[in-house]
């Protein structure tokens, strides 16, 4: 909120969404409603041409309603359909020859608030996969590559690893908090991801009273290692195959996905497709695409956003100064 010389109220703005951003001025405030930073609005206005860039001029802005918006088009989401990777996820788990620890993950995936949550939380703030969506596109591209790792390992129990799978990174559901930007919980600060998931699992657990002792050691087992090393935050080493394997295929899928995510970058930056990518702080090094080095056919980027029209409503998103 600022004001004008005879001393009236105006209101300067960024409004904001998964496309980019546009400064923003209301300079007759009566028609507002409330709304704070980090709110979806919706708003109107004219856009006009300021020192040589978009701005808009808006008439009317409110806080948007739940339903009249969707989250992914104000923060990153994942490119798969949730519905589909769902399915993948659900179809793994019927090839289960083990009852109770197909039991066990229905108990997870059965739950209407851990399902709901599954189906739109981010795999981290920051790092791979930190989108809507995220956390279940890492589960289905895990269980892709472990069930392939499982047939080729014969002393793999293909339904443990699977299980590890899916459990893993549970914990992230209650250590992260999503909507219009990612952030860390008090529970995840304070006790983390690993730990909270062992606290699930016990819960579901105690409504399986049949689950065999054995098998729930290996389970948690597999959940309490999968950081691989005490200084990457990991209670135990993993000391049986399936926390092994599990370990070093999760590493895999979140390197390669930082991997797509910066040669993505680099074409959204202009970069030539044989051009290396600048330092990438994740993996400690520049990167280079294979393929645009080779001289084959680079992806297609996403189409740019269509400028607005004067008048036209929009959705969008005020961020922080």
């Amino acid at each position: 909120m600022r004001s004008k010389r005879d001393g009236a109220v105006y209101f300067a703005l960024t409004l904001s969404d998964c496309t980019g951003q546009i400064e923003c001025r209301m300079w007759e405030v009566a028609e507002a409603q409330a709304f704070e930073s980090g709110d979806v609005v919706k708003a109107r206005g004219q856009v006009s041409r300021y020192q040589d860039r978009l701005q808009l001029t808006l008439d009317r802005i409110r806080r948007a309603n739940p339903e009249e918006y969707d989250l992914g088009d104000f923060v990153p989401r994942t490119s798969r359909d949730i519905e589909e990777l769902w399915a993948e996820l659900n179809g793994y788990v019927s090839t289960f020859t083990n009852p109770h620890l197909q039991s066990l993950l229905r108990t997870f995936l059965d739950d209407p608030q851990i399902g709901s949550a599954l189906r739109s939380a981010p795999a981290a703030k920051s790092m791979h996969h930190a989108w809507i969506g995220g956390l279940l596109e890492h589960i289905v591209s895990l269980l892709g590559i472990s069930d392939l790792a499982a047939h080729h390992y014969a002393e793999i129990n293909r339904d443990l690893l699977l299980t590890g799978v899916v459990l893993h990174d549970i914990g992230k559901l209650y250590e992260l908090r999503w909507g219009t930007s990612f952030d860390y919980t008090p529970e995840g600060q304070l006790i983390g991801p690993i730990s909270i998931g062992i606290s699930m699992g016990e819960k579901k657990l105690a409504d399986l009273p049949d689950f065999p002792e054995n098998l729930r050691v290996l389970v948690e087992h597999i959940i309490l290692s999968h950081h691989g090393k005490y200084e990457f935050g990991s209670p135990k080493l993993p000391m049986i195959p399936e926390a092994l394997l599990l370990h070093y295929l999760d590493d895999l899928d979140a390197k390669m996905q930082t991997m797509r995510s910066e040669f993505a970058r680099a074409e959204g930056q202009g970069r030539a497709p044989g051009q290396l990518t600048e330092w990438v702080r994740a993996l400690e090094r520049p990167l280079l695409n294979t393929a645009g080095y080779l001289g084959e056919q680079p992806p297609t980027a996403e189409p740019a956003a269509e400028e607005l029209e004067p008048e036209e409503e929009i959705n969008a998103l005020p961020a922080e100064d």
